[in-house]
């Protein structure tokens, strides 16, 4: 049952208390009016603890906003949302309408560096011979079509609910859908994401995928740490390794740098990350599967004005594209053909939180339980 107020409520005692239940958490869909995301619709999810986070319905049902109880939780960039209709599809125009936020979805057949390659599979010579692909693909560009929300109780339990549905298709090109589900519970500061990749065309496609996961200031400051069960750390940015799990202050003419992560998975397959500012006893941590997303990278910013880090699971290397393609790992997506991915994100909220999810990554990259 929902633990809210400090203390826990059946359906019947709380629905006593409240004429609707959107007193104390729900789903609510509102339209920006005004600058650059004018027109874009975002669902607003309040889950009763001070958890509340923003489904952006028109920038691939991605997740900007998220706070617990007025603390920031994810990292705003400086274009702020940004309509679809202002997206720039060339090589790194991602950068310019790239809000933040705290889900920003990469794919659908490409994610990583931007290049050219083969367009050999959809049987057009005549047309194209190569293709072109921005930072990060498509689909983080496209708006969704909303196929419902709402709340819905199971006995005593009271689940946050929405749907949507993407379609990344050219004619002579590729014809992929993307079905998402986010749900929230009442009384938990956490959510999922349940995705399902279809590949609705009838030629052969690429397939790529990333979750760009994004926390930022008050989480992300001085002194916070990055957990991570890894047996192996790697960067080609020609920094050192050594102490990048402590993140600085930010720093005049920083220069981004990725590292990327050998997983070490619990039992049940899940790996769990994390963020965490003990001195303010806050973390954002994620929870995804190792054979759904078997690679992860960290983006560690530390500059002014960007100050962010991304946890980023992936279906691929942080080479990208023609390094799969090289190692043979460079996915594809027969006619009809799917993928699934599941992502929870929540926040760590006090000591406690903070102390017990550090014991769980502990116990998976020692191997000793805790």
């Amino acid at each position: 049952m929902p633990a809210l107020f400090g203390r826990e409520l059946r359906r019947t005692e709380l629905l006593r208390r409240v004429g609707r239940l959107d007193q104390v958490a729900g789903v609510r869909l509102v339209t920006l009016g005004d600058g650059a995301g004018r027109g874009v619709r975002l669902l607003e999810f309040r889950t009763g603890t001070g958890f509340a986070f923003d489904v952006v319905v028109d920038r691939a049902f991605d997740v900007g906003r998220c706070e617990l109880g007025g603390t920031p939780l994810a990292w705003i960039a400086n274009p702020g949302t940004v309509g679809p209709w202002f997206y720039e599809n060339d090589a790194w125009g991602w950068f310019r309408a790239w809000g933040g936020g705290m889900v920003v979805t990469c794919g659908l057949d490409h994610t990583l560096g931007p290049g050219e390659d083969s367009a050999e599979t959809y049987k057009q010579p005549h047309i194209r011979t190569t293709q072109p692909f921005g930072l990060h693909g498509r689909v983080g560009g496209l708006p969704a079509r909303l196929t419902g929300y709402g709340e819905r109780w199971e006995g005593d339990e009271c689940v946050l609910w929405a749907e949507g549905e993407l379609l990344q298709s050219a004619i002579f090109g590729e014809h992929l859908a993307l079905r998402r589900r986010v749900e929230a519970r009442v009384g938990e500061s956490r959510f999922t994401i349940h995705d399902v990749v279809e590949n609705v065309g009838h030629h052969p496609t690429s397939h790529m995928f990333l979750y760009h996961c994004n926390a930022g200031f008050p989480v992300v400051d001085e002194g916070s740490r990055l957990l991570v069960p890894a047996s192996r750390t790697t960067t080609d940015y020609g920094v050192p390794i050594e102490g990048y799990q402590t993140l600085t202050g930010p720093i005049e003419g920083f220069t981004e740098a990725c590292f990327e992560h050998e997983l070490i998975a619990e039992p049940a397959g899940t790996v769990p990350v994390a963020v965490v500012n003990e001195s303010l006893g806050v973390g954002v941590y994620q929870i995804f599967r190792i054979d759904q997303l078997a690679h992860h990278t960290v983006w560690r910013m530390m500059g002014e004005d960007t100050y962010a880090l991304a946890m980023e699971p992936s279906t691929n290397r942080d080479a990208g594209r023609w390094d799969a393609r090289t190692r043979g790992e460079l996915q594809e997506l027969g006619p009809g053909e799917t993928r699934t991915y599941d992502l929870e994100i929540g926040a760590l909220d006090g000591e406690e939180a903070i102390e017990g999810f550090e014991r769980r990554v502990e116990a998976v990259r020692t191997g000793v339980p805790a």
